[in-house]
């Protein structure tokens, strides 16, 4: 089963996970820990967080390589676009070195920007016996239909069992086009915190943690028992 822990509001869970980010960074021993981050509106209040603390507390995150789970289609600049909520609120307020910022290129061909963004995951990261590159820390969001990064319900089976890293995907709720890690990319990180808000979520996350569950969250959590997950909702 996985490790829940439960907070009163979208507030106190983005405070707690920026602390337990901050601590888990410290404590990592990789010189240069590799961190994917993913979208939505309780990650806009965690990347709030966890720059402040970092400045309260003196911590510099300069070491660190970010990744993405996943990326809309759509220039840098765009309100949807991943990149843009996580370079406003935490990258530029802590200033870090743009060379450790490897973001998904969502305003170039789909295909495309999947392969380059394989490329440049695995040049930072080391590998499993399977050749999949292993991210340190993952950190996931949760639809209202249990989907985790661009990772949506309604996949057929050979294509959730893609071996590729990052690939392109249409999304059942807009913008459509988006490119995503894949599940075994996914599964392999040496550790998955998924955030989950919103009152709205609760079925979701109540049928992912379901012996038998079928959504996105579900399957990660089968094949990876030890995922943390954090939320506000009431279960």
């Amino acid at each position: 089963m996985p490790e829940l822990s439960s907070f009163p509001s979208p507030a106190t869970l983005a405070t707690a996970v920026a602390t337990k980010t901050l601590d888990h960074l410290l404590a990592t021993a990789a010189k240069a820990p590799t961190f994917a981050l993913s979208g939505g509106r309780i990650a806009k209040d965690f990347f709030s967080a966890l720059a402040r603390q970092a400045q309260e507390r003196g911590q510099s995150l300069a070491h660190i390589h970010f990744f993405w789970a996943d990326e809309r289609c759509v220039p840098p600049d765009h309100p949807e676009s991943n990149y843009r909520s996580a370079a406003e609120l935490l990258f530029a307020p802590l200033g870090l070195p743009p060379q450790n910022i490897h973001r998904i290129r969502g305003e170039e061909e789909p295909d495309k920007a999947a392969c380059e963004a394989e490329a440049e995951l695995r040049r930072f990261t080391s590998k499993n016996a399977a050749g999949e590159p292993v991210l340190d820390l993952m950190l996931l969001g949760m639809g209202e239909d249990g989907h985790v990064a661009s990772l949506f319900p309604g996949e057929t089976e050979d294509v959730m069992n893609s071996p590729a890293v990052y690939r392109a995907v249409t999304a059942s709720k807009p913008p459509p086009r988006r490119i995503t890690l894949g599940y075994a990319a996914i599964t392999v990180a040496r550790n998955i915190w998924v955030l989950a808000s919103g009152a709205g979520k609760e079925a979701a996350l109540r049928s992912s943690l379901a012996e038998g569950g079928q959504t996105p969250l579900a399957r990660v959590l089968r094949q990876r028992p030890d995922t943390r997950i954090f939320t506000d909702i009431r279960l």
